[in-house]
C-alpha cells in the first residue's frame, strides 16, 4: 500500500507514455549538451532538475529492479541516461503546462484524493487514516497533494491531445478491410518424421562436431561454499512490544499526531442548471422536508447531484477547515452539531448542509494510532537487534579461523551450497556482492573467510570455500547425446527445407500443387480460407500467409515456412478477400473505431512531447550522469 502511495508521489502515473525505463526513449534531439558544475543534473529552459531528484529516481529503479545493480559499467551509464531523459521529458511537459496556465482546482484535487482506497475507512475517506498512511510512507500531505496536482495536470494535457485525434472514415474502412481480410490457401506439410529415415549421425561426425565447438561444452568454474547469515526477518520474529511500551511511546510522540478541528457533515447539492432561481427553490424544499421529519440521507441519495457523496447519504467525511475553503466551509465551521443550514450558494449549485459531528483539535486517540505505533516500535526494535547481530558477527569474524566458530559465536547454523558458479542465482539471489566475495582469490583458495558481505539491507553473510573447481571442458561421453540431438536436428532441418524447395521448383516447372506434394512425400490439404484473427491457425504459417504478396492475374503466390509443429509447410496463396465492414456488428465497429482513435491520440501526444523536447534548451551535467551511485 505504501509503495502505491510512493509511486503516486513520484508521478509514475502522470504520463503513461513516458514511464518505461527499460525501452529506448523516442524523445531525442534539440538539446545542448555540455559538462557543467555539480549543482544540478540537467537544466531545461532554465529550470533545474536537481541532483537529489535524479539520484532518487535512479535509486528507485535500482530498488525496484535489484538486477540493475549488477549491470556492467556501460549499461549502468545507459540506465542513468535513460532515467535523466525521462525527467527531462517530464520537465518540458511541466514547463509547457506552466506557460499554458493549466490549473487543478482544490475541488478536483479533493475528489481524486478521496478516491484512494488507502485513505478510506469503511468505504469513505478518513482524514486520520490519510495522515497516518502518508506518515508511514514518510510523505507530508502537502508533498502528496502537490504531486497529485502535478500528475493531474499532466493527465489533463494528455487527455486533451488524445481526445482531439481524428480518424477519417476512409482510413477506418481501409483498416477494417485489412483487419478482417480472408486469404484462400492450399498447403502441404513436410514433417520431421517423413525425413527421419534419411538421417545418419556417425561417431566420426559427433567427434568432429565436438572438436569444432569446444566452447559449447565448457563446464564453468565452481565452488563448494559454506556460509552463515544474519536475516532481518529472523531477528524481527523475536521482537515483542508490550502495551506499556506502546503507551509510553504514544505519550512521547503525541505532538506528531496532532490534528486540526474536523467536522463531519452531510450535504445535498442542487445544481444551477439553466434555472438558478428554480434550483434555489428546490434547495429550500429540501430544507422544509428535512425539518418536517424526512430522512436527510434518503433525500441526499435521491436528489443530490454530488456523485461522490450522494450514494452515502450526502456524507462528506471528516474534513478540516483547509479542505473546505469555499462558502460551504464557512457555514459548516460555524454550525452546531445537528444543525441544518441552507441554501448555501457554491460554485456549481445550492447546498443544504447538516452538521453531524465536531472533532476537536488535538492528538488523535491512542487506539486510532496504535497500529502505527506498534509497527514503528517493532521496526525500531528489529533494526536495533539486526545491527547488534551484525556487530556480533563482525566481532566473531575478527577472531575466527573457520566458519563454524563464527556460527557458534552468533548462535546460527552453518549452511552450504555445492557447485556455485558466477552464473548461479540461488541461494544468493544472483547477488554480484556474493559472487565477488566467494570468488575472491584468497577466499577461493581457502586461505581465509570472506569479509562481511551485505547482499541487501536485510541480509548479511560470511562465506567460506571448501572446494574450488576450475573451469574445464566436459567430456565427449557426457555430451554425446546433446551432440547427436543437435546433428539430428540440423540434418532434419536441411532435409525438410530441401524437400520444400524441390516442391516449389516442381510447381514452377508446371506440376500441379498436389502432384508436386506427392513427389516429395508431403501431405497436401484441401483449399481453405484463413483469417487474421484465427486463434486455431498455425501462427508461423499465418504470419507467412499475411505477409506474402497478393496473387497477381490469377497466378498464386508460392512460398514455404517453418510451422509450429517443427516441420515445413509449402503454401499457395490463391486469393485475397478484403474484409466487409458492413458484416461487422455496429457496436463492434464503433468500439474498434474508438480504440483506433485512441491509438492515434497516443501517437499525437508522443509527437507533441517530441516537439517540446526538440525545441527545449537542455543542458546535461555529464559529470553527474557518469558519477558513481550517490546513495
Amino acid at each position: 500500500m505504501l509503495q502505491h502511495i510512493r509511486d503516486n508521489l513520484m508521478g509514475k502515473v502522470a504520463i503513461v507514455v513516458l514511464g518505461t525505463i527499460a525501452l529506448s526513449f523516442i524523445f531525442v534531439g534539440g538539446g545542448k549538451f555540455t559538462t557543467i558544475g555539480s549543482s544540478y543534473a540537467a537544466k531545461v529552459d532554465g529550470v533545474d532538475i536537481g541532483i537529489n531528484q535524479f539520484e532518487a529516481a535512479y535509486r528507485d529503479q535500482i530498488q525496484a529492479n535489484p538486477q540493475y545493480a549488477a549491470l556492467p559499467e556501460q549499461y549502468r551509464l545507459q540506465l542513468r541516461g535513460n532515467i535523466l531523459e525521462q525527467l527531462i521529458q517530464q520537465r518540458v511537459v511541466d514547463n509547457y503546462l506552466d506557460e499554458a496556465g493549466f490549473r487543478i482546482s482544490d475541488r478536483q484535487l479533493t475528489e481524486v484524493v478521496h478516491q484512494f482506497p488507502e485513505f478510506q475507512l469503511d468505504g469513505r475517506f478518513d482524514r486520520a487514516t490519510y495522515e497516518s498512511v502518508l506518515e508511514g510512507a514518510s510523505i507530508t500531505p502537502m508533498q502528496f497533494e502537490a504531486s497529485q496536482r502535478l500528475s493531474l495536470r499532466r493527465m489533463q494535457l494528455q487527455r486533451a491531445i488524445r481526445g482531439s485525434s481524428v480518424l477519417p472514415p476512409s482510413n477506418y474502412r481501409r483498416f477494417l478491410n485489412l483487419a478482417f481480410e480472408n486469404r484462400v490457401i492450399t498447403t502441404a506439410t513436410i514433417s520431421a518424421a517423413s525425413v527421419a529415415s534419411e538421417i545418419n549421425v556417425s561417431d566420426e561426425m559427433v567427434a568432429a562436431f565436438y572438436d569444432e565447438n569446444s566452447a559449447m561444452y565448457n563446464l564453468p568454474e565452481t565452488a563448494d561454499v559454506e556460509y552463515v547469515e544474519v536475516l532481518r526477518d529472523s531477528v524481527a520474529a523475536d521482537v515483542n512490544v508490550s502495551e506499556e511500551q506502546l503507551q509510553d511511546y504514544y505519550e512521547q510522540n503525541k505532538d506528531r499526531f496532532d490534528q486540526d478541528e474536523q467536522r463531519q457533515a452531510r450535504h445535498i447539492l442542487i445544481l444551477f442548471d439553466a434555472d438558478e432561481a428554480g434550483s434555489e427553490a428546490v434547495a429550500n424544499e429540501m430544507i422544509t422536508r428535512v425539518r418536517a421529519g424526512e430522512s436527510f440521507e434518503e433525500l441526499a441519495r435521491q436528489y443530490s447531484k454530488d456523485g461522490g457523496t450522494a450514494a452515502n447519504g450526502g456524507d462528506m467525511g471528516r474534513l478540516t477547515r483547509s479542505q473546505m475553503p469555499d462558502a460551504v466551509g464557512d457555514v459548516v465551521f460555524s454550525m452546531n452539531e445537528g444543525e441544518i443550514q441552507g441554501p448555501i450558494k457554491g460554485d456549481f449549485g445550492f447546498h443544504v448542509v447538516r452538521l453531524d459531528k465536531i472533532f476537536e483539535s488535538g492528538p488523535l486517540p491512542y487506539e486510532q494510532v496504535r497500529p502505527t505505533l506498534l509497527t514503528e516500535l517493532q521496526e525500531q526494535e528489529a533494526e536495533g537487534l539486526f545491527l547488534a547481530m551484525e556487530r556480533k558477527l563482525s566481532d566473531a569474524l575478527f577472531d575466527a579461523t573457520d566458519i563454524r566458530s563464527v556460527a557458534e559465536a552468533i548462535g546460527v547454523e552453518v549452511q552450504s551450497v555445492s557447485g556455485f558458479s558466477r552464473e548461479s542465482t540461488e541461494p544468493f539471489g544472483a547477488s554480484a556482492a556474493a559472487v565477488d566475495a566467494i570468488f575472491d582469490p584468497l577466499v577461493l583458495s581457502g586461505a581465509r573467510l570472506s569479509e562481511i558481505t551485505e547482499l541487501d539491507a536485510n541480509r548479511t553473510m560470511v562465506f567460506s570455500v571448501t572446494a574450488h573447481n576450475e573451469a574445464t571442458r566436459d567430456t565427449l561421453e557426457n555430451v554425446r547425446d546433446q551432440i547427436v540431438a543437435t546433428l539430428t536436428n540440423q540434418q532434419s532441418e536441411d532435409l525438410m527445407a530441401g524437400r520444400a524447395q524441390q516442391m516449389l521448383d516442381a510447381i514452377e516447372a508446371g506440376e500441379s500443387f498436389t502432384a508436386a506434394a506427392e513427389m516429395v512425400g508431403a501431405e497436401a490439404s484441401a483449399t481453405s480460407m484463413i483469417t487474421r484473427k484465427a486463434d486455431d491457425a498455425d501462427q508461423s504459417l499465418a504470419v507467412a500467409i499475411f505477409t506474402a504478396i497478393k496473387p497477381m492475374q490469377g497466378k498464386p503466390t508460392l512460398g514455404s515456412t517453418r510451422n509450429d509443429a517443427g516441420g515445413y509447410t509449402v503454401y499457395s496463396l490463391d486469393a485475397v478477400i478484403p474484409g466487409q465492414p458492413e458484416s461487422i456488428p455496429v457496436a463492434d465497429r464503433d468500439a474498434g473505431r474508438s480504440q483506433l482513435v485512441d491509438q492515434y491520440g497516443v501517437g499525437d501526444f508522443v509527437g507533441f512531447v517530441q516537439a517540446l523536447r526538440a525545441n527545449a534548451d537542455v543542458i546535461i551535467n555529464e559529470d553527474v550522469l557518469a558519477a558513481q551511485d550517490l546513495f
